[in-house]
């Protein structure tokens, strides 16, 4: 079974804030990396934000992060409850070869586990989700935050202001979870 989202409806409008308290399940985006960037928006309405590390320490095997990081979504779920959909940046090209197999990991591992629980997912691309928040496709990471601030959040690093910005497409442009 396969459960990526479909495209963003037809008249999607930019900027247009929905009601959370309207969704009955969370909506999930993520920044996959090393460091990767999480937004929550629960039910209750409140947005929840932060990064976590799945750097490995010298003595870990080769898919110690990928456990770590399926152990943490699984924690996600046991502290928020169900989650409808995740949304995550859908990155096409990378600045380093560990890069990419870090990010290649961790998309294999967020999507087994999403196919696992029939939980909704879609990758973002990045110029879509700069030209989302910021207005330019090609916004540098200053930009983004400055974005994102001027929401009203305080995202703590680029990692952090990615999977907001994410959220935050996701739920103004998608309507998140129905």
């Amino acid at each position: 079974m396969f459960h990526v989202l479909p495209e963003a409806p037809q008249g999607a409008v930019p900027g247009r804030r929905l009601p959370l308290a309207a969704h009955n399940k969370v909506v999930l985006a993520l920044d996959l990396g090393t460091t990767t960037g999480w937004a929550i928006a629960p039910p209750d309405g409140d947005l929840v934000s932060g990064t976590v590390s799945f750097r490995p320490s010298r003595y870990d095997g080769g898919g110690m992060r990928y456990l770590r990081f399926r152990a943490w979504l699984d924690t996600i779920v046991g502290d928020v409850g169900a989650i409808g959909e995740v949304h995550y940046e859908e990155v096409r090209r990378h600045l380093s070869t560990d890069a990419a197999h870090v990010h290649g990991g961790l998309l294999a591992m967020l999507t087994a586990w999403c196919e696992e629980r029939s939980i909704a997912y879609q990758g973002v691309p990045v110029g879509t989700i700069k030209r989302f928040i910021t207005g330019r496709g090609n916004a540098d990471k200053a930009a983004m935050i400055e974005a994102v601030r001027a929401r009203g959040y305080s995202p703590a690093d680029h990692n952090e202001t990615d999977a907001m910005a994410i959220l935050l497409w996701a739920l103004e442009t998608r309507g998140g979870v129905r």
